[in-house]
């Protein structure tokens, strides 16, 4: 079974997007171990609404918190702390998408951070988007996994850049999964789309 780890290069470069087209891909159950802030219409609620098929799974998360802040700040300021002890992974015999927080490094609490729960059998998938320091951003996250064992590709997001995207695989090595465009909209039969278009490199990831 499939577990991969989607992570992003900051926060806002579509990470939910691309973990809803994986869960759409591979008919795989999705968790999000922590949602900070727009609990109404959290990641995971995002994700199910735009998924077609009817076997995937979504997982309640570890820790939900009001405040769409850093991990750390937003527990600190609900009075509670974060333990990385307590963020289980959920039973299942099917795939399993996991949607990280921010990027690698966003801090739980005064000790760890997002990067201490990414099991060393996930494969660890790095959403990277072009805004200027991306390559910057990009080279750091993907690099810090690779330096620690991790099984590592990456996908591109938004409108592309030549420049950007070339120097980025040049300097990491790492395979290339595709890129999602930037779409007016993204609804159940584009997510569809994509999820058709990436099925096969997913499930030999």
């Amino acid at each position: 079974m499939q577990k991969i780890f989607v992570t992003g290069i900051s926060t806002e470069v579509g990470k939910t997007i691309v973990s809803a087209i994986f869960t759409e891909a591979l008919e795989a159950d999705y968790w999000k171990p922590v949602q900070a802030g727009d609990l109404d219409n959290s990641d995971a609620k995002k994700v199910e609404s735009l998924i077609s098929n009817d076997k995937s799974k979504f997982h309640p998360c570890s820790y939900e918190l009001k405040a769409a802040m850093s991990p750390h700040a937003a527990a600190d300021i609900e009075g509670i702390r974060i333990d990385r002890f307590h963020i289980t992974e959920p039973e299942t015999e099917n795939n399993l998408i996991i949607e990280g927080s921010g990027g690698i490094l966003v801090p739980l609490n005064e000790e760890d951070t997002m990067f201490d729960i990414i099991m060393p059998d996930y494969k660890v998938v790095v959403v990277s988007r072009n805004y200027l320091g991306s390559i910057n951003h990009s080279l750091l996250t993907i690099n810090w996994l690779l330096h620690k064992g991790y099984e590592v590709s990456v996908m591109f997001s938004g409108e592309e850049n030549k420049y950007t995207e070339d120097i980025i695989l040049q300097k990491t090595g790492v395979s290339l999964i595709g890129r999602v465009d930037e779409e007016k909209e993204f609804t159940k039969e584009v997510i569809k789309k994509y999820a058709d278009k990436f099925q096969g490199i997913l499930s030999v990831l």
